[in-house]
C-alpha cells in the first residue's frame, strides 16, 4: 500500500519503428494577410494629409465666424446670413454651427472619433452647399459649374465623405482600434447619419427647395 504508484503503461510501436510527432502546419493565407496588412505604402500618409487639411480647413472657417478672423464675418454677421438665408432661430444656430464646424475639425486633425467627426462635418458642409446654392436665388444646377459656383463645398463633401469610408488610418488617435483599420458598417453608418442630419436640419430649419 505504501509502496510507488506504478508508472502508465506505454503501448511500444510496432515493427521497432517510433511515430514521428504531428508538426504544427502554418496557413500561409493567414500569414500573407498578415504581411498584407502591414504594407500599405504612403496610404496612411495620404490619409494623414487629406484629414488634416480638411480638418484645418474647418477649423479656420469656424474661426472665422465665431470671432471675425482672416476677414471674417463674426457671429453677427454668420447670424444675419442665416437669416437671410431663412433659417428659424438663427440665434441659437449660430453657435451650433461654428461650434460644430471647428470641432468636428479639430477632431478630424487628430484622427480621434473620426467617424462621428466625419458624420457633423458632413451635415454642416451639405446644409453650407444648400445654402450657397440658394443664395443665388434659384439658379438650379447650374450652381455647380458656372464661375464662382459651390465647387468648394462640393469638394469639401466628397473628401468628408471618403474620409468616414476609409477610415482616419494609421497616423491618428483612432488607429488601434478595428473600426478604424476595416472600416465597414460603422462607416456606413456615419454616413448616414451625416447625410441624414444634413437635411433634416435643412428641411426642419429652413424648408426652401435650394432649386427651386
Amino acid at each position: 500500500m505504501s509502496g510507488p504508484e506504478p508508472l502508465p503503461y506505454v503501448r511500444p510501436a510496432t515493427g521497432g519503428r517510433h511515430e514521428a510527432p504531428a508538426e504544427v502546419s502554418h496557413d500561409q493565407f493567414v500569414q500573407n494577410k498578415v504581411r498584407a496588412a502591414g504594407r500599405r505604402g504612403t496610404q496612411d500618409v495620404g490619409l494623414l494629409l487629406l484629414r488634416g487639411g480638411v480638418g484645418v480647413l474647418l477649423v479656420a472657417h469656424g474661426l472665422q465666424k465665431a470671432f471675425g478672423v482672416w476677414g471674417g464675418q463674426g457671429l453677427a454677421g454668420f447670424r444675419n446670413s442665416l437669416s437671410d438665408l431663412g433659417y428659424q432661430h438663427a440665434d441659437i444656430l449660430t453657435y451650433v454651427a461654428a461650434g460644430a464646424q471647428m470641432v468636428a475639425g479639430l477632431l478630424l486633425v487628430l484622427g480621434l472619433m473620426t467617424p462621428i467627426a466625419g458624420a457633423s462635418a458632413l451635415a454642416y458642409l451639405i446644409n453650407s452647399l444648400l445654402g450657397g446654392i440658394a443664395a443665388q436665388h434659384g439658379v438650379g444646377y447650374a450652381a455647380f459649374v458656372q464661375p464662382g459656383s459651390n465647387e468648394l463645398q462640393v469638394l469639401m463633401i466628397v473628401a468628408v465623405v471618403a474620409i468616414i469610408l476609409v477610415g482616419p488610418g494609421r497616423y491618428g488617435f483612432d488607429a488601434g482600434r478595428g473600426w478604424a483599420r476595416r472600416p465597414f458598417i460603422g462607416s456606413f453608418a456615419a454616413l448616414l447619419l451625416g447625410i441624414g442630419a444634413g437635411i433634416a436640419a435643412w428641411v426642419l430649419l429652413n424648408g426652401h427647395n435650394p432649386l427651386g
